[in-house]
């Protein structure tokens, strides 16, 4: 197998998010050694902190992967299965795989992928289980009294299958996230407004009013799109690429607010959740639904401008220019500008002037993500007055100094200059797993070596 270095898909533009060749060239020239002295480093703690993931979390007994490891490794605790982080691993193997040229990453995703078909896929009435026990029997998720299935979850499934089946040719694969995508688009989508439903009954049926008012969202489309984009690259289906360009414009142009971050979630009309018009103490019972997420509006201006370029938009001018606001707003309003770090919270208040952040937190997750972002933006405009080179630096250190654990590996699950308890926190849940640092890691090694894709 022939490693390919960059990871959104063996058909994706070579230079994706890159100036062209002559400017990359220009701009390169002067701190190349910087950037692979960084690549060098960031390759080693990649393979360093795959290594205690992998083969420790494949459940031989079972199947699929193990969920709770705490925070010196140790495996314990339930080990419920649940669809997000189950499909994440089958991706993250599936693109280690290549990234590194090992098959033994083609096996541990095979190990999961067959999980998906033989345990997480429900056999009477398809889509994916959300969780299941370490047994595999299918459990109720959260405060529901009944099995609820979910967009969000369904899109890891058949992100981590195309991918799978793109680095090893598995038909049962790639038949199974077809399978998983064309449930959901029968079940899911709505044709009148556009976009999907986030919550389904068991046999598929839309909560077309949602669970507490929410039918659709930001999340679970960001993802939905990803996973879109994932499938047409090894599928591409004339359906799959108009719900793909439906879906990138839907989150650029309807989620997106015109300041650059996204709103979480709207009535089925696309009507935003807000509360900016309530009193304070409503304010804050609703701050879960009606907040700016400065980790989800800067991991997107990547996700938009990987769907732009796997559908094949040349000057897509118009998503470049959401990409940019979004990472702008979330640098100049969500960013630590001390020592770096991405809060997780901020709000727009009717009656205040400016953004206040409202949970100062800085979680794992995000701050990947702006690393990612932060070097695609250097490198798109390497001369803007954001200076996004050397603000990925300082991300880069910041996660270093307060988010990975120097001691034992891995990542913290937040920044601990915010939360010190972290140092105590587990490595894995059914909520953390290594798909956000893997792929940021990946990503930022091969663009800071100027490495290619093959076609």
């Amino acid at each position: 197998m022939k490693a390919l270095k960059l990871i959104t898909g063996a058909a994706i533009v070579s230079c994706f998010t890159m100036c062209s060749q002559q400017k990359k060239s220009e701009m390169n020239d002067g701190n190349q050694a910087e950037r692979s002295a960084i690549a060098d480093e960031m390759d080693k703690l990649l393979k360093d902190e795959m290594a205690q993931w992998y083969p420790k979390v494949i459940d031989t007994e079972d199947g699929g992967y193990l969920s709770d490891l705490d925070s010196n490794w140790v495996i314990r605790g339930q080990q419920n299965k649940m669809i997000v982080s189950q499909g994440r691993h089958v991706w993250s193997c599936s693109k280690l795989a290549t990234f590194y040229d090992d098959d033994r990453y083609i096996g541990w995703a095979a190990h999961g992928a067959k999980y998906l078909q033989d345990v997480m896929w429900d056999k009477e009435f398809g889509g994916f289980y959300t969780l299941v026990n370490k047994q595999g029997e299918p459990q109720i998720d959260g405060g529901e009294d009944r099995i609820i299935k979910r967009l969000y979850g369904n899109a890891f499934a058949v992100y981590g299958l195309a991918a799978y089946h793109n680095v090893s040719g598995d038909s049962a694969a790639l038949q199974l996230a077809i399978d998983g995508f064309k449930w959901l688009d029968k079940n899911s989508h709505d044709a009148e407004l556009g976009g999907y439903y986030q919550f389904m009954e068991r046999d598929g049926t839309a909560m077309t009013e949602g669970l507490g008012d929410a039918a659709k969202d930001q999340n679970s489309s960001i993802h939905w799109m990803e996973a879109l984009a994932e499938l047409y690259m090894v599928w591409p289906d004339p359906v799959l690429g108009n719900r793909l360009q439906e879906m990138l414009s839907t989150i650029r142009d309807t989620i997106t607010s015109d300041v650059g971050s996204m709103r979480l979630f709207f009535k089925k009309d696309w009507t935003p959740i807000s509360y900016r018009d309530s009193t304070g103490e409503v304010q804050e019972r609703g701050f879960q639904w009606d907040h700016v997420s400065f980790g989800h509006d800067i991991e997107t201006a990547f996700l938009l401008k990987e769907a732009s370029e796997v559908l094949g938009l040349e000057n897509d001018e118009r998503t470049d220019i959401v990409g940019k606001r979004m990472t702008d707003h979330a640098m100049t309003k969500g960013w630590d500008s001390e020592i770096g770090g991405i809060y997780d919270r901020g709000y727009y208040f009717k009656d205040k002037p400016d953004l206040e952040i409202i949970e100062d937190s800085k979680n794992w997750w995000a701050q990947v993500e702006a690393m990612n972002t932060l070097l695609i933006m250097a490198d798109m405009y390497p001369d803007d007055p954001m200076a996004y080179f050397e603000n990925f630096k300082k991300q880069w250190n910041y996660i270093k100094n307060y988010v990975m654990d120097k001691e034992r590996g891995g990542f913290y699950s937040g920044g601990i200059d915010k939360q010190p308890r972290m140092t105590r926190g587990s490595k894995s849940g059914i909520w953390k797993g290594n798909y956000h640092t893997a792929r940021s890691m990946m990503n930022c090694i091969a663009r800071l070596r100027n490495e290619s894709v093959e076609h």
